[in-house]
């Protein structure tokens, strides 16, 4: 089936461009979702006609998104865990998750906003990226732990190993100009 896009799809095209889709992801997704319109020759004119106003919406949901951005950039959100002992969760954290915990952060991000490949199933720090737009994305980093002092730990040993890095080449250099 061929639609009209009606905004930017990562993984098929740019506003306005013909693509040639499944007819169930068309008909589920694309034109429920007013992402798309069935490419007819009515619709190929009404869309040519109405192309300003399809860009400038577009391109103020991409500056309010851009804003949002803009403050979510670097927020890191805690979730607690139950997990072995090897550090693999019993459970998995996955979309759902990570965004009611940017939700209860004070931002409002939807879950399929978040942009999981797969779930998470280990303790640690984990970069999650947030599609707020098909045009931006931002990256947030998810502290999963079994505790809020471990989680706090789990941030703080990567600062004290860069600090560690910073000061050997220091170390290093000092004694080769002393020889």
């Amino acid at each position: 089936m061929d639609v009209i896009l009606l905004e930017r799809i990562e993984t098929l095209g740019q506003m306005g461009e013909v693509v040639k889709v499944k007819p169930g992801f068309a008909r589920n997704y694309l034109l429920p979702q007013k992402k798309a319109l069935r490419a007819t020759k009515e619709n190929l004119a009404r869309f040519e006609k109405d192309r300003g106003q399809f860009e400038a919406q577009n391109l103020e949901r991409r500056g309010e998104a851009e804003q949002v951005a803009a403050k979510l950039g670097g927020l890191s959100v805690v979730l607690l865990r139950q997990a072995g002992e090897t550090g693999q969760l019993y459970g998995s954290v996955n979309a759902r998750d990570i965004a009611e915990a940017v939700t209860a952060a004070g931002f409002t991000v939807e879950k399929r906003q978040v942009v999981l490949n797969m779930p998470i199933k280990s303790l640690g720090v984990h970069a999650v990226r947030i599609a707020l737009h098909p045009e931006v994305s931002v990256i947030i980093s998810a502290n999963v732990a079994k505790s809020a002092e471990e989680a706090e730990a789990q941030v703080t040993v990567p600062l004290l190993e860069d600090a560690a890095a910073a000061a050997a080449p220091a170390t290093a250099t000092e004694g080769k100009d002393s020889a």
